[in-house]
């Protein structure tokens, strides 16, 4: 496994992947127009393209020997939630992604062991994160690097509200 920041050549790979891995975990949820916003707002090249370009984010992909993308983790800078906040400065670990037919192999360790590594270079003292509240095999992989729940949060899908979980995890 490779393992780099990401380029600007790299949004539409991956925007596509993040389409991808949402759907393949959580499209049954949501009706056609929620689900087809909500993708367009999100997972377009155009939006991970500023992401990449944002100097208040952190893109890192994962990839295999032969440069294709098998996951990828999306760090923003800033603390996504100021009132749960337990440190001076604190990070989000926005999105960490890998591809369907990829689980099991690593990625998501490898992913999650770098951003951790690059909140502390950060000087961030917490970082936070969301999960879905349906989602126990998302918080066992967290939990395993020390995350706990702190709060109960929402996270809209176009106009569907979904319960989620803020975990976080103070470094």
């Amino acid at each position: 496994m490779i393992l780099r920041d990401a380029q600007p050549q790299d949004a539409t790979a991956l925007a596509k992947l993040g389409e991808e891995a949402f759907c393949a975990s959580f499209a049954h949820l949501y009706g056609e127009e929620d689900l087809t916003g909500f993708l367009a707002q999100s997972h377009s090249p155009a939006k991970v393209a500023a992401e990449i370009a944002d100097p208040a984010m952190r893109v890192h992909l994962a990839l295999d020997e032969d440069g294709r993308l098998l996951g990828f983790c999306k760090l923003v800078l800033a603390c996504g939630w100021p009132d749960m906040a337990r440190a001076a400065n604190v990070i989000e670990l926005k999105q960490l992604y890998t591809a369907p037919a990829a689980t099991g192999r690593g990625i998501g360790a490898a992913l999650m062991d770098w951003a951790l590594a690059e909140a502390v270079s950060q000087g961030a003292g917490e970082m936070q994160l969301s999960v879905y509240s349906d989602n126990p095999g998302a918080q066992r992989f967290y939990a395993r690097y020390g995350f706990s729940k702190v709060a109960d949060i929402h996270f809209m899908v176009g106009n569907q509200r979904d319960e989620e979980f803020l975990f976080a995890k103070v470094l």
